[in-house]
């Protein structure tokens, strides 16, 4: 068959070979694999010599196969740029290759600790799983955004300030993704450069899935509740979430309680009773439940909201705030059923009647049960404007949409590092 191959034609109408990004990519884990390796051979080493063993080239094989997990989980994990489930196929991958690996050793009879290989295992799973995580909004794709009336708008929202593609001819250069608005875009006159971007491999994407993709929240103005449709694993995750509450709940009491007891005698003590802030919050469904604080302002104290340095606090209850310790009665909203451990944070009823009266689509909050923390929480901080919390909102629908165990674990350590922080509070 003579003529141009397929290729040829392809690439006389813009295709472009791009580099393979396989390798940079690898080496976002090397810091974490490092890690990974001198931990689980230090941890291994001390279960080695507290049994009293000196078969060293024993040690020294079997280390060398831990070191494998590390290494090939990220290999594996390098290879999904865009991977929803960071933590879970963190989780995954590296027990998978975890498991191989004392297979491979269990049949070759190496003599091994494996009271060692289980403490290695949580340590380098962590690791990954953390890693894996940084690794999934770490990757800079290159985009550019097909020109539309808010095309300047949405430029200043994205990392790098992605070029505008003002007509089907301009130059598409390297970009990955073409970010376009399907009511605008999808006609005629943009037919070729749509046609360009399909033979040059390019992905092209709404605008509103770039900002999720990159910013973790939603567009709330193009927002539609029948954008959340949830897949048969999510569904059995929202009804498995309430066990997973009160277990957390149970299995913490003996050190919340204490905690809880310390807080109290010290607000007593320092401004009498009562102790616990009640008010009206919004939960699921709009029902109203009365949510339980430690009070860290006086008793005579006016309702407004809180500002920095604000001197209606008691002394001292700063730093209770500071470390969310004010929070601890909301575990009894747990148990209640009221509140949830993860979940959008629930307004005051007189300012969720407010936000909704601003912004009707803040009603579909109510959709899930409401968190000590959530999403908007680590990522958006603290509101205190009707503005702000519509702000906030986007991110509150954003977890709504993507309801996943997955996504509360990241909001779990994000919420550590928040306290550690001070991040937000007042």
């Amino acid at each position: 068959m003579g003529g141009t191959s397929a290729l040829d034609q392809v690439s006389e109408q813009g295709s472009r070979t791009r580099k393979h990004k396989y390798l940079r990519d690898i080496g976002a884990f090397m810091l974490p694999v490092l890690l990974a390796i001198l931990g689980s051979g230090l941890i291994y080493g001390v279960f080695f010599i507290t049994a009293g063993r000196s078969d060293w080239r024993n040690f020294g094989v079997t280390v060398a196969m831990i070191a494998i997990i590390p290494v090939v989980s990220a290999l594996v994990l390098s290879a999904a740029r865009r991977n929803a489930y960071p933590v879970v196929s963190a989780l995954s991958v590296t027990i998978i290759v975890a498991l191989f690996v004392i297979s491979f050793l269990s049949a070759i009879r190496l003599p091994l600790s494996y009271s060692g290989f289980a403490s290695v295992l949580p340590y380098v799973i962590l690791l990954m799983a953390y890693a894996n995580v940084k690794f999934s909004r770490s990757v800079q794709d290159k985009f550019a955004i097909a020109a539309f009336p808010g095309a300047e708008q949405l430029q200043t929202q994205l990392p790098g300030r992605p070029p505008i593609i003002s007509s089907a001819e301009d130059d598409l250069g390297d970009i990955e993704f073409l970010l376009i608005d399907p009511a605008h875009h999808h006609t005629h006159d943009w037919l070729v450069l749509l046609e360009r971007c399909y033979l040059s491999n390019i992905e092209v994407l709404p605008w509103t899935r770039a900002i999720e993709v990159q910013l973790g929240r939603v567009d709330v103005k193009s927002f539609q509740i029948s954008h959340i449709s949830y897949s048969p694993t999510q569904l059995a995750y929202a009804r498995f979430k309430r066990f997973l509450d009160i277990a957390a709940v149970i299995l913490s009491l003996p050190v919340t309680l204490p905690l809880a007891g310390c807080v109290a005698a010290y607000i007593y003590l320092r401004d009498g009773g009562p102790v616990i802030f009640i008010q009206d919050r919004r939960g699921l469904g709009k029902a109203v439940f009365r949510m339980y604080k430690f009070r860290t302002m006086y008793n005579d104290a006016e309702g407004a909201p809180t500002t920095v340095n604000d001197r209606r606090i008691i002394p001292g209850c700063g730093l209770i705030r500071l470390a969310r310790l004010d929070e601890l009665p909301q575990l009894l909203n747990i148990l209640r059923g009221d509140m949830s451990l993860i979940g959008p944070r629930p307004a005051a009823e007189y300012l969720a009647q407010t936000t909704e009266a601003a912004e009707p689509k803040a009603a579909i909050r109510s959709l899930v049960l409401p968190g000590i923390t959530g999403w908007a929480q680590v990522t958006s901080g603290y509101a205190a404007t009707t503005e702000e919390e519509i702000e906030k909102l986007a991110y509150d629908l954003y977890y709504i949409k993507h309801l996943s165990f997955d996504l509360d674990v990241q909001i779990l350590f994000r919420t550590i590092k928040t306290v550690l922080s001070g991040h937000g509070a007042r």
